[in-house]
């Protein structure tokens, strides 16, 4: 029996996380860590008699470790990940606790990629990106790579969510990012970058059928898939990520006000007041999603990773796709529920090596998949048939593939 702490437990993400863990008897203790205490009470009461709230303060690297040592797992859910990741990082490796985040951030998985020799001279196992996307469509990559083709030639990821009951600044925050940044893509064995919102970004903008969502059209994300996995699947030719939110309409607002410079960290002065025009931005974003989402006729959350993996399998052009779609389940479980998958296997001794590593190399697929579907059903999530696989072959022929948990 042992001790897991989650930072950023009281958010939307860590909540999921800590609800899971408790219905598993790996830890007998839950440490629901967060900067608002009364938000990481609340998640602790929702988790039982397992789980406690502590205060942390993830600006400062003491707070961090304090709070973390003594831990068998740490688990990372404080966002933006460009501005806490490393550091949160950093802190497990000097109290030697094995990781897990959520980080969907391209430059701060890049960073702690470059900590991999430090996490293995401490004995730690640091997992970055095991939510949705990253997460589970690296692992499934990795599925059939070792199980279902001869050869990957390409991978294309995408993803679409929306109608949480709730969306922080955070994670507008990072949306912003993903539109102001480069974006890489892997296409024809050459690594490229475009930017979401100009034109090198548009030309790869395409409609894609989500299970129990609809068609939406999807847009380049710079999630760190497409860095990791050319360097850890052989032969892969082809790594893209693409996702939306929705209604269309709110995020088609948030890439307006992008588009017009009213998200830049620069602060203007307003009626002799100073104003960031990011924080600005984020607060009328949100101040009118409620109404955007009561226009589009949306009611609840919903959600869908859909992962298009193609190669060879006995010589011909096959590819395989998965979708894992929920009709009432959003981000929050989509992200959480993988963290707490691999804070478990991290508890059993089954992550595959020390260091710093990326999902596709750090599980075996069949045990994320199972521990996943387990704590889909015991959290009473997704609304039933989450989880959806499909062979189709060069004549365009269909095939449900039924995955074999043993």
């Amino acid at each position: 029996m042992s001790k897991v702490v989650v930072l950023g437990g009281g958010g939307g993400i860590g909540r999921v996380v800590v609800r899971s863990l408790a219905h598993v008897a790996d830890f007998d203790e839950i440490v629901v860590a967060d900067a608002r205490l009364d938000a990481a009470r609340e998640s602790a009461a929702q988790a039982g008699a397992k789980a406690r709230a502590v205060e942390v303060d993830a600006t400062s690297a003491a707070s961090l470790e304090r709070v973390l040592a003594g831990a068998r797992v740490g688990v990372g859910c404080i966002g933006p990940f460009y501005r806490f990741g490393p550091p949160m990082l950093a802190a497990a490796l000097a109290a030697r606790v094995d990781w897990v985040d959520v980080c969907d951030d391209l430059e701060p998985t890049r960073k702690m990629l470059e900590l991999d020799g430090a996490a293995k001279a401490a004995g730690v196992s640091a997992v970055v990106g095991m939510g949705n996307s990253p997460g589970l469509a690296n692992v499934f990559v990795r599925l059939c790579a070792d199980a279902l083709l001869d050869s990957v030639e390409s991978v294309d990821i995408y993803h679409a969510h929306g109608g949480e009951p709730d969306e922080g600044p955070a994670v507008l925050k990072h949306r912003i990012h993903a539109m102001t940044n480069d974006v890489p893509l892997f296409i024809d064995g050459q690594m490229m970058t475009v930017r979401q919102l100009e034109e090198s970004g548009r030309a790869h903008v395409v409609d894609v059928d989500f299970r129990g969502v609809g068609t939406l059209p999807v847009f380049p994300y710079p999630h760190p898939e497409t860095i990791t996995l050319p360097r850890n699947i052989p032969g892969l030719k082809r790594a893209t990520n693409m996702g939306v939110v929705f209604p269309l309409s709110y995020f088609r607002l948030t890439q307006e006000m992008v588009r017009v410079g009213a998200c830049t960290e620069t602060p203007l002065e307003v009626n002799g007041q100073k104003v960031v025009p990011l924080d600005f931005s984020v607060a009328h974003v949100l101040s009118q999603r409620a109404r955007l989402l009561r226009e589009a006729g949306v009611t609840g959350p919903a959600g869908c990773l859909k992962v298009v993996v193609s190669g060879l399998r006995r010589g011909e052009p096959t590819r395989y796709e998965l979708s894992i779609s929920s009709r009432e389940a959003g981000a929050g479980e989509g992200t959480g529920i993988p963290a707490a998958v691999g804070a478990i296997l991290a508890a059993r001794g089954a992550v595959l090596d020390k260091g710093v590593l990326a999902p596709e190399v750090a599980y075996r697929p069949y045990e994320v998949l199972t521990l996943a579907m387990e704590i889909v059903g015991k959290l009473g999530v997704g609304g039933g048939d989450t989880l959806l696989v499909e062979k189709v072959d060069a004549k365009g022929e269909r095939t449900v593939v039924p995955l074999s948990m043993g």
